[in-house]
């Protein structure tokens, strides 16, 4: 069976840096911050040209933290996309303020500016671009909107650490921008671990308060805040895993550009990459009609494939009281029903990406 991810693969190829990188953290008993994560942190914010990053304990965690410390709060609303994973939309209602949904491009499935400029009211405080499948949204037009009416910008960088827009990385271009280091990114630790990163040392500042209990002293509390810290394990794992990313998501790039100029079922549709930003295939999204028929033939094909996400936000139970409805949003609606992803990670074979191209296309509803 050829799975949509093999961690253990990774692992191997570094085995011989992270084993006595993980004992050197366990023999300093230094655990939780430290000096191993103001490492990670300095050599985040070197690969992504940006002034500040603060590590955290989940990608979630780095949404939560940047959205109050770019000022949200109970009653704002925030635009975002539909079409992404829970936590985009989970710590906006946590904050009581509300998420309010756009409509996606139906081809990067990426929110569609336009469908921005539709959505903003007088109670419209920010938006969160999610910078889905490895490739960037349309930035200079959403700042633009953004300017026009005063809002914040974070950028969710969940699946796109290494890309960028018009040379400049993602998550560096808004006012803030949130990272997951959930094992399977292409960044990912052994564990969970988040980061926010920002060009404003207020905010920055703001984000190292939160992370700890909201003090800047120990026992010492000005304001409510979290318990998100980074852990030193992950720290050194990620520092470890940064001098490879470039060479890893090149490969995914690759594995990308063949399957997109060797796939030619007429009965699928690839994925395009636009000319503004580098791609940088966190997953291979296809479309297919008969997507459900498709998955069962991969599937018995010994082929893995995944669906993201099979319900839109806007339809998922948790949000009804929002209001919307089947129909309101309906480039979004024809994606879930026709999205999968291919397996996409660097130590695919030739083989296995050369028979998962001839299985594609043998394929017949």
């Amino acid at each position: 069976m050829i799975s949509m991810l093999d961690l253990k693969k990774q692992y191997q190829s570094i085995k011989g840096q992270v084993d006595p990188a993980v004992i050197e953290v366990f023999t300093s008993g230094k655990f939780i911050l430290g000096e191993y994560v103001e490492k990670f942190e300095k050599e985040a914010q070197d690969y992504l040209h940006v002034n500040r990053a603060i590590g955290l304990n989940s990608g979630t965690d780095a949404l939560r933290i940047a959205l109050v410390a770019c000022g949200i709060k109970k009653g704002d609303e925030v635009i975002t996309t539909p079409f992404t994973f829970f936590a985009t939309t989970e710590v906006i209602s946590e904050l009581g303020a509300v998420p309010v949904f756009a409509d996606i491009e139906s081809s990067t499935f990426n929110i569609d500016p336009e469908k921005i400029k539709k959505a903003v009211t007088s109670k419209t405080r920010a938006v969160i671009p999610v910078h889905l499948f490895g490739q960037s949204c349309d930035m200079d037009k959403i700042m633009a909107i953004a300017k026009e009416h005063d809002l914040k910008v974070i950028e969710d960088c969940a699946q796109s650490w290494g890309a960028d827009y018009k040379g400049v990385m993602t998550g560096t271009i808004g006012d803030a921008g949130c990272y997951s280091f959930f094992p399977t990114k292409n960044l990912g630790g052994y564990g969970d671990g988040g980061m926010v990163v920002t060009n404003n040392p207020g905010t920055a500042d703001l984000c190292r308060v939160l992370r700890v209990h909201g003090g800047k002293i120990k026992y010492h509390h000005d304001i409510l805040g979290y318990n998100s810290r980074l852990d030193a394990v992950q720290a050194v794992i990620l520092s470890i895993k940064l001098k490879y990313v470039n060479s890893w998501n090149e490969r995914r790039r690759f594995i990308a550009h063949r399957y997109s100029s060797l796939i030619r079922n007429p009965h699928i549709t690839v994925p395009p990459e636009n000319k503004y930003g580098r791609h940088v295939y966190h997953q291979y999204t296809i479309k297919c009609a008969d997507r459900d028929l498709f998955v069962k033939f991969m599937k018995n094909e010994g082929i893995s494939t995944m669906v993201y996400y099979p319900v839109s936000l806007h339809l998922q139970e948790v949000y009804k009281d929002l209001g919307y409805k089947k129909g309101d949003l309906p480039v979004c609606e024809k994606a879930q029903k026709e999205v999968v992803s291919l397996p996409i990670y660097p130590e695919l074979t030739q083989e296995e990406i050369d028979l998962i191209i001839e299985k594609i296309n043998s394929f017949k509803p």
